[in-house]
């Protein structure tokens, strides 16, 4: 792959980020996904699924196909070989057979009918692009995804393995979109083919399917709920934004896919985020006077056995409102309270305490609530009491 190719097409921060952690938090599950065995076995059910369920297509009956795989693998790089199938009828769609050292690509339904030849690169690029993801750092990319998927389809998977595949899966499609821009050499082919694909319609404005995402997105600023592909209005911004150049791209694929840090839908990476607010906060409370007793040390050690003296306390900017929801915040007075609380003979003056330092995180509506909700104080205490705390800057 030539340089600017290998620059464009970048891992996503978030597949970056998932391969780092997968490779030091499990070690031997990473060195078993990464094993020549394990490859074999995966090669091996690649190519029987393929001879038993689709139809090669050659190169003298399907020249115009092949030229035009041919020129998206140029232009994003590729050398090795391509073999293009036809699999069932039905909607229109295109899908890659990973091997590492060759391309499988099965489309289904009237693919090669009605898409034009800028489409047909754009298809090609997308799927190529998959199989330049997988092959980055000598697998890395691909070993991340399928350790996900089977942890993620296990009876015992937890909500952070469904969720990390889930993310994992939805990047990837983005990624691989800018892959398809890349070999029709503009989005709008790009942008075209998702609808395509999507609606069976043999004829799409792209420019009026990006305002018409426009203007749903405007309306909708939700993260995608999708399970393996982004809704086709994001994939169609996301592709756009990239292809333009915006440097405001990467921030708004994260609030498009991933959001701001909430309980409902952990995935890894964001126990490790929580992880980390958790141990701030703490850390703030133990250099606060009048929360640093003998039972809070304690108790510090109950919620962190490997705790040390020089954590880092947590600055009131890591909680801003976009970054997390009600729903940590929450958690992280919960927090605050069973520090505040757990030596009863300081309680009255830990609780100012306790006020003043959700004060100066902006955390003070969430335990004016908490302290009405779990510890039964009226309103009118909890105002008097509030009135000790200060505020957030702004």
């Amino acid at each position: 792959m030539n340089e600017a190719v290998a620059r464009a097409l970048e891992p996503l921060p978030y597949h970056v980020a998932v391969v780092r952690h997968l490779r030091e938090v499990e070690p031997e599950v990473w060195q078993w996904a990464s094993s020549v065995r394990a490859q074999q076995d995966h090669a091996d059910h690649v190519r029987e699924q393929l001879l038993r369920h689709t139809y090669r297509l050659g190169e003298q009956s399907h020249g115009a196909a092949h030229a035009a795989v041919t020129l998206a693998a140029q232009r994003l790089g590729l050398t090795v070989p391509i073999t293009l199938y036809q699999g069932s009828d039905g909607a229109m769609n295109a899908s890659l057979y990973f091997l590492a050292d060759e391309a499988h690509i099965v489309l289904t339904g009237p693919v090669l009918e009605k898409l034009s030849e800028p489409e047909l690169l754009a298809l090609f690029g997308h799927e190529l692009a998959h199989h330049v993801l997988w092959t980055c750092e000598n697998g890395a990319y691909h070993a991340a995804d399928r350790i996900l998927q089977q942890c993620a389809h296990e009876p015992s998977a937890s909500t952070a393995h469904i969720q990390t595949a889930r993310l994992f899966a939805l990047y990837t499609e983005i990624y691989a979109d800018r892959g398809a821009a890349l070999a029709a050499q503009s989005a709008d082919p790009a942008i075209s083919t998702l609808v395509k694909t999507h609606t069976g319609l043999a004829s799409v404005d792209p420019q009026a399917y990006l305002q018409q995402a426009l203007e749903l997105d405007a309306r909708n600023k939700q993260p995608s709920p999708q399970q393996t592909h982004p809704e086709s209005f994001l994939r169609a911004q996301a592709v756009h934004l990239w292809w333009q150049q915006d440097e405001s791209v990467h921030i708004w694929a994260f609030n498009r896919i991933e959001g701001g840090l909430t309980m409902q839908r952990l995935d890894m990476l964001g126990q490790q985020r929580l992880r980390a607010l958790s141990r701030g906060l703490i850390a703030h409370l133990l250099r606060t006077p009048g929360l640093d007793s003998e039972r809070a040390r304690t108790q510090v050690r109950a919620y962190f056995p490997d705790w040390s003296e020089q954590e880092r306390p947590l600055d009131g900017a890591e909680l801003r409102p976009e970054a997390l929801d009600d729903s940590v915040r929450d958690y992280l007075c919960a927090v605050l309270l069973d520090f505040a609380l757990v030596d009863p003979d300081i309680r009255d003056d830990a609780l100012p305490h306790a006020g003043r330092v959700a004060g100066a995180l902006g955390l003070e509506r969430q335990l004016a609530a908490a302290l009405r909700k779990h510890l039964g104080m009226t309103k009118r205490a909890v105002d008097k009491l509030a009135k000790q705390w200060p505020t957030q800057p702004g």
